[in-house]
């Protein structure tokens, strides 16, 4: 971060000197006062403008910054926090500094690669055997396996870090010693931290084993999915709706090749000519309230479903969310074969 820092009391030759060192990376520096607090930001479109309106290179920062800059506030919400950051990057701004009630700089967001600041924590289920993938599962764990030369996990942690989440989790037990040498250094600027089911915990019992606020939400979703889901846009459904659980689905179609018969009772009132009907579907990716994941108990064997069913049962709000994208399953060879060519054509994972 202190490569981007300058005084305002630093000269314009200066500053001329510390921007031509960050070339190829954000050409913007962030200036404090006396005190250490923000004061403005400085381009070299800034310090051109002031030489041609007069000043020296031997001038002050602080005459020709700019100080009508956009910031993020540590009062703000977490909803508010994201409108700010939507704001900054559609005006094209690269870097986005968090300033502390003093507005001294808390840390600068790179927003070419950060797009939102999601507070959550993330849950990835990796511990499955993969069996329907076999001999590719053998002596690898299905995350692990490599999609257009990269681990399919790694979409996902790419895809957390993107939105801002770092404090992530992944659950691990089949050949879980690979799973944590591949956490064991940091991933997209994520330090995830591995916790091993010692028994079959089902699909959502994982999460009684790691350390969640009393408050918040939990995204927990499947480790071996390739997706372009909008993690921002699913959070921002949960708060509008005020779920308690957010399902994101897939459309499911299914076509009937006969004509049905609409009745009521034994009397036929219509037929219907070869249907189509859409279902949504479980898409493995969900947000929970961490109230809800409470209520686990340690090692104990809980499936997504039935945890969600209990969840309505006792009064809280569940929604859907549902997925404008690319969704694959990577559960079968078919399915796998299907993403390595989706990648051979398409490069927006990774990229978005």
């Amino acid at each position: 971060m202190d490569k981007y820092l300058i005084s305002q009391q630093a000269s314009l030759l200066e500053a001329l000197e510390q921007l031509n060192s960050l070339s190829g990376d954000v050409m913007t520096l962030v200036t404090l006062d006396r005190e250490g607090r923000m004061a403005g930001t400085l381009t070299d479109g800034d310090i051109r403008r002031g030489l041609l309106a007069g000043y020296e290179l031997s001038s002050a920062v602080g005459a020709v910054a700019h100080r009508k800059f956009r910031a993020l506030r540590a009062s703000q919400t977490a909803l508010e926090k994201i409108q700010t950051l939507r704001e900054a990057r559609s005006k094209g701004i690269a870097l986005l500094p968090e300033l502390d009630a003093d507005g001294r700089i808390i840390r600068l967001i790179d927003l070419r690669t950060v797009r939102s600041l999601l507070p959550v924590t993330a849950l990835l289920m990796a511990g499955g055997k993969g069996e329907r993938l076999r001999p590719l599962t053998l002596t690898t764990p299905k995350p692990l396996l490599k999609i257009g030369g990269r681990a399919i996990i790694d979409y996902n942690i790419e895809n957390l870090a993107r939105c801002g989440v770092s404090d992530v989790w992944v659950s691990v037990k089949y050949l879980a010693d690979q799973m944590r040498e591949y956490f064991a250094t940091e991933r997209h600027g994520i330090h995830a931290r591995c916790v091993e089911e010692t028994m079959p915990l089902g699909t959502i019992g994982a999460a009684s084993l790691i350390d969640l606020p009393e408050e918040g939400d939990t995204l927990v979703m499947n480790s071996d999915l390739l997706t372009t889901i909008d993690l921002e846009e699913m959070y921002l459904h949960h708060k509008q709706e005020q779920a308690d659980i957010t399902i994101a689905a897939v459309p499911y179609t299914v076509s009937v090749p006969y004509a049905i018969l609409k009745t009521d009772g034994p009397q036929v009132k219509r037929m219907e000519e070869k249907p189509t009907y859409t279902y949504f579907a479980n898409a493995g990716i969900y947000l929970f309230s961490n109230r809800i994941l409470a209520t686990l108990q340690p090692n104990e064997r809980v499936d997504a479903p039935d945890l969600i069913e209990a969840a309505i049962n006792g009064g809280f709000r569940a929604t859907y969310y549902p997925i404008n994208g690319t969704w694959i399953d990577i559960g079968s060879p078919e399915e796998f074969r299907h993403a390595e060519d989706i990648m051979k054509h398409h490069r927006q994972f990774g990229s978005r």
